[in-house]
């Protein structure tokens, strides 16, 4: 009986044991699959992270809105929205913002569009051509962004401008 006692115990010990050692095993494994948040990651490294936007309620008439290409415009990706007068709306470094129209391009006479939008944080400039004009204008170009730092990102744009 005696050994019988000792048999059980030295089973129950080594049973826990192994047990330990399989949650280490996952915990190691586990921490091999670290996902990497972007917003730190873009920040580290300088980068602006441009999200995309859902369409901004402000904007009640005349709009121009753009996406980073033609696919994400027809899927209402959009990185940029203004309201053809004195705001413009993007998401950077994770936060929505509302910025101020400086400057821009009458769409209806010229055949490129130019927009200059500042923020405490941020320079932006709109540059694009004009490749069809029916309802909306649609327009190709080019989107740039400033960081105090002086940090510049450059990403190509497709939309439209209209009312």
């Amino acid at each position: 009986m005696k050994y019988l006692i000792i048999f059980f115990s030295a089973l129950l010990l080594t049973a826990c044991k192994k047990d330990k050692e399989t949650v280490k095993d996952n915990a190691s494994t586990d921490s091999l699959n670290i996902v990497k948040d972007s917003a730190k990651t873009n920040a580290a490294s300088g980068k602006v992270q441009v999200d995309i936007i859902a369409f901004p309620k402000e904007i009640k008439e005349c709009s121009c809105y753009f996406a980073r290409n033609k696919a994400e415009f027809e899927a209402e990706k959009y990185i940029y929205a203004d309201d053809a007068g004195k705001t413009a709306y993007m998401k950077l470094d994770g936060q929505r913002m509302a910025m101020n129209l400086i400057s821009s391009s009458d769409m209806e006479v010229d055949e490129e569009l130019t927009k200059e939008i500042e923020s405490d944080n941020y320079k932006i400039s709109v540059k694009g051509k004009k490749i069809k004009h029916e309802e909306a204008l649609l327009f190709e170009g080019t989107l740039t962004i400033e960081k105090p730092d002086g940090t510049v990102e450059t990403m190509p744009i497709y939309g439209e401008c209209g009312c």
